[in-house]
C-alpha cells in the first residue's frame, strides 16, 4: 500500500486554514495542524486581549472536529529578530514596511517549513488565496481566482525551492465557497471574522506598537499648496519639498511615524481639511502635507529597486544592464495591476508607470506579474 503524504498545514485559527485542512482530509492525506506563536506582548494589543491564545484554541478546535494531530510551534524570538527589529528599522529611516511579505519569506516559508520538513512532513499547505503551477521543472505562482482576495502579492519573495514544498488548496475557490465549505462541515471558525491585525501576530495597534519602539521627537507639519511653486528640486523619481515651500500648520511627535498617503492620526487642531502626507523628510524631522486625496504631490510615474534587493522568482526573466521589458505591476495589496516598464540600469531597476501612481512609499514592494503569474518583486528605494 502506498505511504500517505504528510502534510503541514499553518493553522492560523481562520476559516481559510480550517478549510485547507478540511479539504486535505477528505483527500485521505495524512494531515497535522500547527500553529505558529509569535507575539506575546499583551500591552500592545487592542482591549488587552490575547489574540494568539483566542486563535490558538480555534485551531485546537478545528483539528478535534477533523481528528487530526495539533501543535504550537514557539517563534516569538525569531520573529522579533526578523519582523519587528525589521519594522523598527524601517520606520526609524522613514520607510513603509511590509511585515506580511517579510513574515512569509522569513518566517512561514523559511523557519516554520524547515521545522515541518524535519517532522518528515512531505509538504507544507496554507490557506492563501494563489496557485502554484508547475511547467519546464519551474514553479509557477499565479493570481488566485478570486481577485479581491488574491495574495500572490503577499508572497512576492517567495523561491523556487520554498514553493516546492508548498500547496495552496483554496487558491482556486472563491472566499464564498471557502466559508460555505466551512458551515457545510460545521466548523467552529465557519462564521469568524478574518484577521485585520499584522502577520500572524493579531489585533496589535499600530501606532501604539511604534511608540513603544521609537523615539518621541517633536517637528513641524509643513502644508504645501497645489499651486505653488513647490519644487526644491525635482527628479523623476522623487520630490524634494523646503520648509520655505509651505505654511507650518501644526507639530508632530516623529517623522518615521507617518507614512506617504496617510491621513489619519496628524492631529492638527481645529483643522477641517482632508490633509494627506505627501513627504516625510526624517534628516530634518519635518512631515509635509497636502489637501485633498488627488494633490500632485502624491503621485509619481517612477519608482526604482536597488539591483541587489530584486528577488526573480522565475530566473530566465532577469534583465542584464539597459534591456528593459513591459509587465503589469502593482505596489500594494489589492491594488489593480498598472501597465509599467522595466529597466534595468547599472545600479537600480527603474520602473516608469504608463498612469502616475498614487502614494508610492519607499519601504513598500514593487511586484511584476505576466498575466497572472508573479515574476519578480523588490523593496522600492
Amino acid at each position: 500500500m502506498k505511504k500517505k503524504q504528510k502534510i503541514i498545514v499553518a493553522l492560523s485559527g481562520g476559516v481559510d486554514s480550517s478549510v485547507v485542512a478540511t479539504i486535505l482530509k477528505k483527500k485521505g492525506f495524512e494531515v497535522i495542524g500547527l500553529f505558529m506563536r509569535n507575539w506575546h506582548d499583551a500591552s500592545l494589543t487592542k482591549d488587552n486581549n490575547c489574540p494568539w491564545i483566542e486563535d490558538s484554541n480555534y485551531a485546537m478546535e478545528v483539528c478535534q472536529q477533523l481528528d487530526i494531530p495539533f501543535n504550537i510551534i514557539d517563534l516569538s524570538k525569531q520573529y522579533k529578530e526578523k519582523i519587528v527589529d525589521y519594522m523598527t528599522r524601517e520606520y526609524q529611516e522613514g520607510k513603509t514596511p511590509n511585515p506580511d511579505i517579510l513574515c512569509n519569506r522569513e518566517i512561514k516559508f523559511d523557519v516554520f517549513l524547515n521545522y515541518a520538513l524535519s517532522l518528515n512532513a512531505d509538504l507544507i499547505a496554507t490557506g492563501h488565496y494563489c496557485i502554484k503551477t508547475k511547467e519546464n521543472n519551474k514553479y509557477q505562482l499565479k493570481q488566485g481566482h478570486d481577485k479581491l482576495k488574491d495574495q500572490s502579492y503577499f508572497l512576492c519573495q517567495i523561491n523556487q525551492k520554498q514553493l516546492e514544498k508548498v500547496i495552496f488548496p483554496i487558491g482556486h475557490l472563491q472566499k464564498n465557497e471557502v466559508r460555505l465549505i466551512a458551515k457545510e462541515n460545521n466548523l467552529i471558525t465557519a462564521t469568524k471574522k478574518d484577521s485585520q491585525g499584522l502577520c500572524f501576530v493579531g489585533k496589535i495597534k499600530l501606532p501604539v506598537f511604534l511608540q513603544n519602539k521609537l523615539k518621541t521627537k517633536i517637528g513641524d507639519i509643513i502644508e504645501i499648496s497645489k499651486n505653488q511653486k513647490i519644487y526644491q528640486k525635482k527628479s523623476r523619481h522623487s520630490i524634494n519639498y523646503n520648509r520655505i515651500d509651505g505654511n507650518k500648520i501644526g507639530e508632530h511627535n516623529g517623522s518615521h511615524f507617518y507614512t506617504i498617503g496617510q491621513r489619519k492620526g496628524l492631529n492638527i487642531g481645529g483643522s477641517q481639511k482632508p490633509l494627506f502626507v505627501i513627504s516625510n523628510d526624517v534628516q530634518n524631522n519635518i512631515v509635509f502635507v497636502g489637501m485633498g486625496e488627488n494633490h500632485p504631490g502624491l503621485f509619481r510615474s517612477y519608482l526604482q529597486i536597488r539591483k541587489n534587493d530584486i528577488h526573480w522568482l522565475q530566473l530566465q526573466y532577469d534583465l542584464s544592464e539597459g534591456q528593459s521589458a513591459n509587465y503589469l505591476v502593482r505596489i500594494r495589496h489589492r491594488q489593480p495591476l498598472q501597465k509599467a516598464t522595466l529597466k534595468m540600469g547599472k545600479l537600480y531597476l527603474e520602473i516608469k508607470f504608463e498612469t502616475p501612481q498614487r502614494a508610492i512609499a519607499s519601504g513598500q514592494f514593487a511586484a511584476w506579474y505576466k498575466g497572472n503569474e508573479l515574476i519578480g518583486s523588490g523593496p522600492i528605494d
